[in-house]
């Protein structure tokens, strides 16, 4: 076992709707003390939605931190006080695409930036997907008013992280976990 890292003391330096930012005073394995920026977020999920025909259901959608449109999977904050990991995920599922799942298994649990953030992402695997009917749809705004949604076979999917084309971290660790779950046959997915 390591050191045993202490917090010493910490000043907030940000306290938002989404996440806060704080400087903490930590204890260093050579006995030193050294100022560390955290951001503390909320969390979030995110949806691989693999259909009947093996397409992963994607969005391009505007980061304005990074200036551009990304193709990523649906994905939301965890934003609702005590919802259950997999009823936020089935509810940006439909909200972003439109979609409901008769299957949704959690794939895999991220650490998105632990350098200086202590955001989780957990991933889940939707199946069995089916269509939201007109009148239950959820009208998008904001960011989302204009998100283009595109099926892309996994196997496509894969390759456009190998080129660049998808770049968010969740959606690359959603895809590539993905396709390494069916290539086994799903034996290697988490027990529910």
């Amino acid at each position: 076992m390591g050191f045993a890292h202490q917090t010493v003391s910490r000043a907030e330096r940000y306290h938002g709707a989404i996440f806060s930012v704080y400087t903490d005073e930590v204890t260093m394995s050579d006995g030193s003390t050294a100022a560390r920026d955290v951001v503390e977020n909320r969390g979030a999920v995110v949806v691989v939605a693999l259909d009947e025909q093996d397409r992963v259901v994607l969005i391009k959608q505007y980061r304005h931190p990074v200036g551009r449109h990304l193709w990523e999977l649906p994905a939301g904050l965890r934003d609702v006080a005590g919802e259950d990991e997999a009823l936020t995920a089935a509810r940006e599922l439909a909200e972003e695409v439109d979609l409901t799942a008769g299957r949704m298994e959690p794939l895999i649990d991220l650490h998105t930036s632990p350098g200086f953030a202590d955001e989780t992402v957990r991933v889940f695997l939707a199946r069995d997907l089916a269509e939201v009917a007109d009148a239950d749809r959820h009208e998008r705004t904001a960011e989302e008013a204009d998100l283009e949604v595109r099926r892309v076979d996994l196997d496509e999917c894969v390759a456009m992280v190998f080129r660049g084309e998808i770049t968010n971290a969740a959606a690359v660790a959603g895809v590539l976990a993905a396709a390494r779950a069916r290539d086994t046959g799903w034996t290697i997915l988490p027990a529910v």
